[in-house]
């Protein structure tokens, strides 16, 4: 057994690596490097054509810490170790179902028989009310705060920011998202298209810039509602508001969206936040390190 699941490890290791390598050097509609790199350029461009606070510099605090954030998260981490782990998790979780309860298969509403465009939307929708659930989870369990500062140790908020988090939070993300997903056909891999989609939203919430939608701000996350997510200051009581990511729509229906006024100036952060480490390895050994 533990060979089957070295064998695994390396395999999952190499295709990674493989993935990363093909990503680099072999650009296509299908790309997720180039993608990244491009929708920042564009988000990055209206930031610097129609900044919404306009004494923020165009070159912000932390940016470049941000931008290898950004590769970090999304490839880097990846590469070394996080896909080949995560196989071998699915792996032993999948073998202790068949062996604790005889459950071969976890599939219990197949999707795959419905349209594309369906099996994205019920993917896109259900991942995002999920996410918005784990949102909420790293607010409130305090073991889990400590991770989230991180993101929320931003203090000029830009389109890089989307992307600052502890690599700890990936896990929790997906560790949850698994089984629901699995439970009715989805993989543990993404849709490009959904991927994508998200991405954008997100370097938008965090853009420095002004983005009415109008009526869809009730169904959409935007810059002048996430903004509120990284105040400085809360509603008393609160430990946190304005949790979507994609979705708006999840704080309206359950009574945490709070928008008390126009947020462009308002200070980020939170307690504390002026001490906190700006360099990214203090900034990934601070939760571990054990609080005065």
């Amino acid at each position: 057994m533990f060979e089957a699941y070295w064998h695994l490890f390396q395999n999952a290791f190499r295709g990674y690596a493989n993935y990363v390598y093909h990503e680099v050097f072999n650009p296509d509609w299908n790309n997720y490097f180039y993608w990244l790199i491009g929708i920042s350029l564009v988000v990055y461009a209206m930031e610097l054509a129609f900044p919404w606070r306009k004494n923020q510099p165009r070159i912000r605090e932390d940016f470049w810490l941000d931008f290898f954030y950004m590769f970090f998260n999304f490839f880097l981490f990846g590469l070394v170790g996080y896909a080949a782990i995560s196989n071998v998790a699915v792996r032993a979780f999948n073998d202790f179902l068949a062996w604790a309860f005889g459950i071969q298969n976890l599939v219990a509403i197949n999707v795959a028989t419905a349209p594309h465009w369906a099996q994205l939307l019920i993917l896109f929708v259900l991942r995002d009310f999920i996410q918005w659930n784990v949102h909420r989870l790293l607010h409130r369990v305090p073991w889990l705060w400590k991770f989230h500062k991180v993101h929320h140790s931003v203090r000029q908020m830009g389109f890089a920011a989307h992307l600052r988090f502890h690599f700890m939070e990936t896990i929790v993300y997906r560790t949850i998202e698994y089984v629901p997903l699995a439970m009715i056909g989805f993989g543990i891999q993404d849709f490009i298209l959904v991927h994508l989609f998200t991405l954008g939203i997100g370097h938008l919430n965090h853009a420095n810039i002004y983005l009415p939608l109008g009526p869809l701000k009730y169904i959409f996350n935007n810059p002048q509602m996430h903004i509120w997510h990284h105040s400085k200051e809360m509603p008393e009581g609160s430990y946190g508001v304005n949790y979507g990511l994609t979705l708006s729509l999840w704080d309206y229906l359950f009574n945490t969206a709070w928008i008390p006024k126009d947020g462009r100036d308002i200070k980020l952060g939170f307690p504390g936040v002026d001490e906190y480490p700006h360099g990214f390895f203090a900034q990934m050994r601070r939760p571990f390190r054990r609080e005065p």
